[in-house]
Formats: C-alpha cells, sequence, structure tokens
C-alpha cells in the first residue's frame, strides 16, 4: 500500500520555487514553474508534478537542460508562429507558447505556435486548462524518445505522444472545462511505474511482458518496454502523425531522433494551437451544446450504481477541490525524492 501526506498547496508552490531557484531559474520564471507543478499534484496528476522534479534536476546538472533561457519566436506568418525554447524548462516554454497561441487567437480567430528545442513539458493537461478557462478551445501535443512499439513490432520505435484537447464552458460552468489529456499508450510510463511500485494489477491489460504476453503487470511492462497502443493499430498510427507533423512545424526533433534514455530526452517538437469560439458563433448557442453533451453522459445508465460516468476532466475538478481543502496529498515516495532534492540545493548554497 502506497503512504500518503498531505502538503498545504502554497507551502508546496513555495517549496517547489526554492528549488528552481535553486537550480538556476530567474525568479519570476521560477514561480511560474513552481504554480504548474503544484497544480499538477493539486489536481491528483502525481506522475507528473514533483515526482518529476529530480529527473529535471539531473538533466540541469548534466547541461542538457539550460535552467535560464526563455523561449523566443523565430518565424511568424499570420496567425502560425513558429518558436524554440534554446532547451530550457518545457513548462515555462509550453505556457508561453499557449499563451501566444491564444493571443494570435484573439486576433485571428485561430492561432498556433510550433516549438522546438524544448523538454519535457511535465503535464500535458496544464495548457489545455489554461486555454479553456480563458475561453479558448484549444489543442496540443508534444513528441518523445521512442517508448511505444509500432503496431506489429516488439521494439520501441514511437513515441508515447502526449495529445490535449480542451473545450471551453460559459456562464455558471466557465470554470469546469472540458480537458482530455491523453498518452499514445494504454497507459503513460508514469502511470504504470506508479502502479508497479505500488504493487498493483493495471485494470486492464496495459502492455506485453518479455514473453510476448499481455499483462496487467505494470514492472513488466516496464521491463519489456512493450507499451499497448491506444485502440491498437490506431494509436500507433495516431503517435506516429503527431510525432512527423510537430516536428515538421517547429523544426525540432523526430522520434527518431532521440536516443532511448530518459536523461537525454530534450529536443522535443510541440504544437499548441488555440481557437477563439466566439469569433463563429454565439456564447449562448456553444453553452447549450456542451451543457447537453455533459448532460447526456451523467444520464447514461452507469455500470455501477452510483458512479455515473464522466466527461474527461471532471474527476480532476472534484480531486482539486479535495486537495486545495484538506491539503495536496503526495505519495512518501515522490515527497521523500523531493525533499532530498531541496536538501542537496540548501547543502550546495551553504558551501558557496
Amino acid at each position: 500500500m502506497v503512504r500518503m501526506r498531505r502538503i498545504a498547496f502554497e507551502e508546496l508552490r513555495e517549496r517547489v520555487k526554492r528549488v528552481l531557484v535553486g537550480l538556476g531559474l530567474p525568479a519570476e520564471r521560477a514561480a511560474l514553474g513552481a504554480r504548474l507543478t503544484a497544480e499538477t499534484d493539486r489536481d491528483g496528476v502525481k506522475t507528473h508534478g514533483i515526482a518529476r522534479l529530480p529527473r529535471f534536476a539531473a538533466q540541469v546538472r548534466a547541461g542538457l537542460i539550460v535552467p535560464d533561457a526563455a523561449p523566443e519566436c523565430v518565424v511568424s506568418f499570420g496567425a502560425i508562429e513558429r518558436w524554440t525554447g534554446h532547451s530550457g524548462p518545457g513548462n515555462i516554454a509550453a505556457h508561453a507558447a499557449m499563451a501566444r497561441a491564444m493571443e494570435l487567437a484573439k486576433e485571428h480567430g485561430i492561432g498556433c505556435v510550433a516549438l522546438g528545442d524544448t523538454s519535457h513539458w511535465m503535464r500535458a493537461g496544464s495548457y489545455g486548462w489554461m486555454a479553456a478557462e480563458a475561453g479558448y478551445a484549444a489543442m496540443c501535443w508534444s513528441n518523445t524518445l521512442p517508448n511505444l512499439p509500432p503496431w506489429g513490432a516488439s521494439t520501441p520505435a514511437l513515441g508515447n505522444n502526449p495529445l490535449v484537447v480542451a473545450v471551453p464552458r460559459f456562464g455558471e460552468g466557465a470554470s469546469e472545462p472540458v480537458v482530455l489529456d491523453i498518452a499514445m499508450s494504454q497507459f503513460s510510463y508514469g502511470s504504470l511505474n506508479s502502479y508497479a511500485q505500488r504493487g498493483a494489477a493495471l485494470p486492464v491489460p496495459g502492455g506485453y511482458d518479455e514473453q510476448g504476453t499481455l499483462t496487467t503487470d505494470a514492472a513488466a511492462i516496464e521491463r519489456s518496454q512493450r507499451a499497448l497502443p491506444i485502440g491498437f493499430w490506431k494509436g500507433s498510427g495516431l503517435s506516429f502523425v503527431l510525432d512527423v507533423l510537430g516536428a515538421m512545424l517547429s523544426g525540432g526533433k523526430a522520434t527518431h531522433q532521440f536516443s532511448s534514455s530518459a536523461l537525454e530526452e530534450v529536443g522535443q517538437s510541440q504544437v499548441f494551437l488555440a481557437i477563439a469560439p466566439t469569433a463563429v458563433g454565439a456564447v449562448e448557442q456553444m453553452r447549450a451544446v456542451v451543457d447537453g453533451a455533459i448532460n447526456a453522459v451523467h444520464q447514461a445508465t452507469p455500470i455501477e450504481a452510483g458512479k455515473p460516468a464522466r466527461y474527461p476532466g471532471e474527476g480532476a475538478l472534484r480531486v482539486r477541490e479535495e486537495n486545495m481543502r484538506l491539503g495536496v496529498a503526495v505519495e512518501d515516495a515522490a515527497w521523500n525524492g523531493f525533499v532530498k532534492l531541496e536538501e542537496e540545493i540548501q547543502g550546495v548554497r551553504s558551501s558557496e
């Protein structure tokens, strides 16, 4: 059984900020990075919050991520721009890219920023929530190192490329948008690691073991590196086209250009698309469409009594409310790794 503890959101954010400053991020960008990280744990995405900071620190120390690098636009044509992240912190570059896509959408009705030479953007859904809460529809995706076998193969050649689609709501439900945040495998490798650490079986088969048998054993899938694509051959194909299109637009790396080392996963290609729905229709009509669709999902007959079906993002809202009220729930393993990183940074500072 995984042991948990609760940390007040503000305390978590401030402690993450101090760690990021200690790693060389300017104070203003460290504050943004800390907020994005704390919000990730707040919304229950434990695999991509503080749990990823030790790897981020290792990449900074190895000179793979430049902590004070800022993203910038290198090509602009109407509603489309190409940016470079200069190998800086990925979540900060992604936040800037989505913010610019929203600015372009406000002017043109639609905006697209393709970001290359960046690093892991941490929680993919952060940028969908950001856009939808501001009233924009959005789509964004990133490629990754090769960690997913193409359909019909046994060795990794595709990325487990996360894809986000966000739909805003208006009026009373404006703070509760629809946000789909998925990877191209049935379970992300972060989720597989979480199940493996708990010694828990996956709820459905998530990949193949070393003998090529479909399994619910997360640790066996980690060893084989044969995660199952969503929709079998369909997920495999979707992963491929997201990678190719992202690299073409951004000028960053394609999956086949990465090494297989997670530490060296820098140079990603990402695309951020924002749409201003009000440019093409009335708010009242759009609100009716979204609310009607949500009602239909809620009214569907549940398999288990008392547990209605949920729309994408609804579960995160419930977890968010609980964590803000009781304190952010973090797993002891992630917390201990974070505290160790804090102590290392404090030790370096005290010796200077």
